[in-house]
């Protein structure tokens, strides 16, 4: 049976990754690391060993090829999996128009490998 994508963008699989958990103030709540399931313009779904609260605000370090891309964003979702990991609904947020580039162009080229 189908389902209903009710994503605003497309997504394409990524990397693994570094994430940092702040306060309103912040300060650092929880960090470690996290494999990116996938990735939009808009978001990422994140699997990691430790659940992150929906409303959490999260800082991310994203691997591409030679660059980083540092990005901030809101979960807002999170799920536990059959095999006991979390997945975690990412909506970036204050993505500056070099990273937003950078993503894009990664993207970009992810899909054209897939083609």
């Amino acid at each position: 049976m189908a389902t209903h994508e009710q994503r605003k963008n497309p997504r394409v699989d990524s990397l693994n990754l570094s994430y940092v958990c702040i306060d309103e103030n912040d300060n650092i709540l929880m960090e470690g690391m996290g494999r990116t399931l996938n990735v939009s313009e808009s978001g990422i779904l994140l699997e990691t060993h430790f659940s992150i609260l929906p409303g959490q605000n999260i800082s991310l370090t994203l691997a591409i090829g030679e660059e980083l891309l540092d990005i901030e964003g809101q979960v807002v979702r999170s799920a536990q999996s059959e095999n006991s990991w979390y997945q975690t609904g990412i909506e970036f947020a204050r993505l500056d128009l070099k990273n937003f580039s950078v993503l894009k162009k990664f993207i970009r080229l992810f899909q054209e490998q897939k083609e």
